[in-house]
């Protein structure tokens, strides 16, 4: 794997940390299985594509991808917590109604961005060397989300979100509403799922309406990797090993294609990778 393919690994691994991120929340601390997903990180990514191209600030874009998010996330809560649909099915029926939105939102499949101005073209603008500016912007973003979703979790609303998906009959017993704490880690999830899609749009120069397909398998992929290698130690160690999970996933993707692999092989191996790391603590079981 030579420099170019190694950079642009580590890349992709910070870009879609963030999205692995929000993963994490639904998937670990609400035991939510969440498909919505699929839907906001293009929603995300149409938002702020979309806004740039109207001529708006990237960085205010990202805001509004964000909030677009958090609505996202808002519907599969109601229709969990107040219709009483299934999680698996609200995530369905939201990332479905998202396809058509992103579309309304675009006006079109896709927007090119590559004449406009990013987060990225902004900051090189401060003097940074071209093949370092985009990691060491990528780094600032994703450890202060990373730092700010450590201190979250550590206050008392996060313990009663973790604790939600841990025990929910202690959380009632002490009147706290589940209901509540689930909508607000679905908002919480795809913001920042969302905020990942436009930082893909603006990295990548382009939106498209389905480049969500196969998100929540890369962030499950990602999730499950940080937990096998890193474990389950800390707050600070998940999210870290989340992070590095993400680019690990990232890495052998690229080492794939680097071995011939074809492009169309990707979600199998993908697949095949999840299985791997989510059999691995049962192997180690049987050998002991």
């Amino acid at each position: 794997m030579n420099l170019i393919f190694a950079i642009t690994s580590l890349e992709q691994g910070l870009v879609f940390g963030i999205m692995a991120l929000g993963v994490y929340i639904t998937f670990r601390i609400l035991d939510f299985a969440d498909l919505t997903v699929d839907g906001s990180l293009p929603l995300g990514a149409a938002v702020s594509a979309k806004l740039i191209s109207s001529g708006m600030n990237p960085i205010l874009s990202l805001v509004f991808a964000l909030i677009a998010g958090g609505l996202a996330g808002s519907i599969t809560g109601f229709l969990h917590t107040r219709l009483k649909i299934a999680p698996l099915l609200s995530g369905i029926l939201t990332m479905t109604s998202l396809y058509s939105i992103n579309l309304r939102i675009m006006g079109r499949p896709n927007i090119p961005l590559i004449s406009q101005p990013n987060v990225f073209s902004l900051f090189e603008q401060l003097g940074i060397n071209y093949l370092w500016s985009t990691i060491i912007l990528l780094l600032i973003i994703i450890l202060l989300v990373k730092i700010l979703l450590d201190s979250f979790l550590k206050t008392q609303l996060g313990f009663a979100l973790r604790a939600t998906g841990d025990n929910p009959q202690m959380i009632r017993s002490m009147g706290i509403s589940t209901n509540t704490m689930k909508m607000f880690g679905l908002i919480l999830s795809n913001s920042l799922v969302a905020l990942s899609g436009g930082l893909v749009a603006q990295y990548q120069g382009f939106a498209d309406v389905s480049m969500g397909v196969g998100t929540i398998v890369a962030g499950l992929a990602s999730v499950i990797i940080g937990e096998v290698i890193f474990g389950e130690k800390s707050i600070f160690i998940i999210t870290a090993g989340v992070i590095a999970g993400s680019i690990l996933y990232r890495f052998s993707i690229s080492l794939a294609l680097n071995l011939g692999f074809a492009a169309s092989d990707l979600k199998l191996l993908t697949s095949l990778l999840v299985i791997v790391f989510l059999s691995t603590p049962r192997i180690k079981k049987i050998m002991r």
